[in-house]
């Protein structure tokens, strides 16, 4: 970044280990370009390293191996546009490394355990997303991962998700109550008795009421929809394909809901999907369906996951869009004087 841009928008991505954050910033980056978007990852402020860690009794999960006083002081001063000295945790080895400096950019994206655990950085942030995995799609996802590709034992894997669930359930969990969207992977409910979780359910809760942010919705808003698409323009191999949207209620706030449950067999038919959904955000037609295609390869495109990590990214560019505009930057300004 050689100018500093006019304004900064901040975005939370918070979610646990391995439920897809990577891909989501992949699919971000796509959207706004890398020039424009810098990605902190949260794990820097670490305030424990993992011998520390591991001395003390604690995951990196737990506050108390984490800074939050430096990471409000900090993200607070890029989102005014100042540079900041941001430390570093190196995941190889475990050590907190010498700080790199960070200069503001167009969009900051913090990432990580606890984007939204802190009030001060939970109120400097412009659009949140919570990705929210099923614990039984993380237990089969990891056990998968882990013992076909790093060799561990059943118990292994089944033994570490136990020793981080309840910091997990204290600490990260309860954040997807502040997002503006939380997208949720669960077992789909189309095969009884499913236990290889490789086709899944996605559900993406979208919150009412939050500003610049206009809940997509499918067919008719308000509604409660029901929706098995035809065969004929969506080609879906068992168990086939079903979609929901309607109201509902999350944590006490009013939310719109739309899911997808099974997978896509052509991703070049979801614009099949797209024309009945409104409200995406998109700049033209089959935009959606276009990015999905862009990058087929990324895990979650066949599924509801890829489609509704993109919606999400239309939307953020939406607010993005709205925040930087002439009369928003002018009301911004009227309002510090």
């Amino acid at each position: 970044m050689t100018s500093k841009p006019d304004r900064v928008v901040l975005i939370g991505v918070a979610g646990d280990s391995g439920c897809g954050k990577s891909t989501f910033l992949r699919r971000l980056a796509d959207l706004f370009g890398e020039d424009m978007m810098t990605v902190i990852c949260l794990d820097d402020y670490h305030s424990l390293d993992r011998k520390q860690r591991k001395e003390v009794g604690v995951t990196a999960l737990n506050p108390k191996a984490n800074n939050f006083d430096l990471m409000y002081e900090q993200i607070k001063a890029l989102k005014e546009g100042k540079s900041i000295e941001k430390p570093i945790y190196n995941h190889e080895t475990g050590m907190i490394d010498p700080p790199e400096t960070v200069h503001p950019n167009n969009i900051v994206v913090i990432e990580g355990l606890h984007p939204m655990y802190d009030e001060r950085v939970r109120s400097l942030l412009d659009f949140s997303v919570y990705l929210d995995i099923d614990d039984e799609v993380k237990i089969a996802w990891k056990i998968q991962r882990d013992m076909a590709e790093r060799g561990h034992t059943y118990e292994d894997v089944l033994a570490a998700i136990n020793s981080r669930r309840p910091d997990f359930e204290a600490y990260i969990d309860p954040q997807k109550q502040y997002a503006d969207v939380v997208i949720q992977i669960l077992p789909t409910k189309l095969i009884p008795n499913d236990t290889e979780r490789k086709v899944l359910r996605v559900r993406l809760v979208q919150k009412e009421g939050v500003e610049g942010f206009e809940p997509a919705y499918l067919f008719d808003e308000g509604s409660t929809i029901d929706w098995i698409p035809c065969g004929r323009k969506l080609t879906c191999s068992y168990p086939g394909i079903r979609l929901f949207y309607g109201p509902d209620t999350y944590y006490g706030h009013p939310v719109s809901v739309l899911e997808v449950d099974g997978q896509f067999d052509r991703l070049d038919e979801v614009i099949y999907i797209e024309n009945h959904l409104s409200n995406l955000s998109t700049k033209y037609y089959g935009e959606l369906t276009e990015l999905l295609l862009k990058h087929r390869e990324y895990p979650g495109s066949a599924n509801g996951s890829g489609l509704f990590q993109v919606l999400v990214g239309l939307k953020m560019r939406a607010t993005y869009e709205k925040l930087t505009s002439p009369d928003a930057m002018l009301a911004a300004k009227a309002g510090s004087n």
